[in-house]
């Protein structure tokens, strides 16, 4: 698996030190991990991460390095923060699937409505930042469709303005009502990553509770609801349960 070199213009080489910058440290630890030293790559990549530094490269190459050692719950930890920043990233997409294969938990998705279906294909279509641009540049037409409407006397073209600017402005608000509900949607959204080995998931938060099922590391789960040192979570195929906050990880 590939690791991605471009975090920022790298201004020196040398040996790993307190001295060196990010950028110094970023190139130390891509050189550690082509060596094939990987635990010495996680050490230094998260030396960069303990300054406050973030960056899809640097998740990336983290998760790259946790996977060489099969650290499942890490790799696809690393994985899925470093799709949070750059979710357009195929090679993100292609790496976290293979992080996927080494889980013990094979969890089908529910079956998604046809209405869901479109509207992921229209919103999965560009990113949030592109349908504000569009949406901008829908409005910029329809102020001009309407001084168009209100500034010429010929009544053939007064009925085309506005039924061009009442046409458009469906579709703009269809457009703005979609990409706004769901950019709340992912931001109200909470997800985890499994990192106990085997957990058991409660029909109530304590201990004493049934069991519902169980779960492996590497499972990524919604985090729902919290109740002193318990998560309520529900997994992909819409199972629900309760969780101890110690046995995972949140992602955002």
């Amino acid at each position: 698996m590939k690791v991605i070199y471009s975090f920022i213009a790298f201004i020196f080489f040398g040996f790993l030190s307190s001295a060196q910058t990010p950028e110094a440290l970023f190139d130390t630890g891509n050189n550690l991990y082509n060596s094939g030293s990987y635990e010495e790559a996680i050490e230094v990549y998260e030396q960069i991460l303990g300054l406050d530094i973030h960056s899809p490269e640097l998740y990336f190459n983290l998760a790259n390095a946790y996977y060489r050692i099969g650290k499942v719950a890490e790799s696809v930890f690393y994985f899925e923060k470093a799709k949070l920043l750059d979710p357009e990233n195929k090679d993100i997409d292609i790496n976290l699937q293979f992080a996927k294969n080494m889980s013990m938990d094979a969890i089908e998705m529910l079956p998604v409505s046809l209405g869901d279906r479109v509207i992921n294909s229209i919103t999965s279509l560009y990113s949030v930042s592109a349908w504000a641009k569009i949406l901008i540049g829908l409005s910029i037409i329809l102020s001009l469709l309407f001084s168009l409407y209100l500034l010429n006397s010929n009544t053939v073209y007064k009925r085309i303005y506005f039924t061009s600017f009442w046409l458009l402005m469906g579709v703009f608000i269809f457009l703005f009502t979609l990409t706004y509900s769901r950019n709340e949607e992912k931001i109200n959204q909470r997800f985890a990553i499994i990192f106990d080995t085997q957990v058991n998931i409660l029909g109530e938060p304590n201990d004493r509770s049934e069991v519902l099922f169980i779960l492996h590391e590497g499972t990524k789960a919604e985090v729902l609801d919290s109740l002193g040192s318990f998560y309520k979570i529900k997994i992909a195929n819409g199972s629900e349960g309760w969780i101890e906050t110690s046995s995972l990880k949140t992602l955002n």
